[in-house]
């Protein structure tokens, strides 16, 4: 990690960034990595949500309690990570409620009442983090890079533990 942020700092910044994401791509041992959307309830649970369909790779992976994989990159949230953890399957109707979505509607007939649904926790574990300052400062650590022996400073990077 470069000195500008402090761990404690860096969490705080990754949970605002994820906030501001919608998708990711989320892999198990076993399967290839997909896009889903994920959501956030609470920051002090250290916990990611699905929501998907009963009898997909995802679904069947949360039975087993597979660990997982979820990758995210998004310039406009200026974060970019790999973050590790373990899925579950969760009935939980408050949750389901809670975190409940336009997107996740449009997968299901019956609306949050679909007897598909399965509602899959990952708990996380460990997330390695690149956040980044944005265009502006980019292109000048670019273009200062070019006019001097520097590395540019890309902003800061981070292994996170939960």
């Amino acid at each position: 990690m470069k000195d500008h942020d402090t761990i404690a700092e860096m969490k705080e910044k990754f949970w605002d960034r994820l906030s501001d994401i919608n998708a990711g791509m989320l892999a198990t041992p076993s399967d290839r990595a997909r896009p889903m959307s994920h959501s956030i309830r609470d920051k002090g649970e250290q916990v990611l949500w699905f929501i998907t369909a009963d009898g997909t790779d995802i679904a069947d992976a949360a039975k087993s309690g597979s660990a997982a994989t979820y990758l995210v990159a998004c310039q406009k949230a200026k974060l970019y990570a790999t973050i590790e953890g373990t899925l579950d399957v969760v009935t939980d109707e408050k949750t389901l409620d809670d975190i409940w979505s336009p997107v996740a509607a449009a997968w299901f007939e019956d609306g949050k009442r679909d007897e598909d649904i399965c509602l899959v926790r990952m708990t996380l574990s460990k997330a390695e983090v690149w956040t980044t300052d944005g265009g502006a400062k980019f292109l000048y650590e670019i273009a200062k890079s070019n006019l001097s022996e520097d590395t540019p400073d890309m902003g800061d990077h981070a292994v996170l533990t939960f």
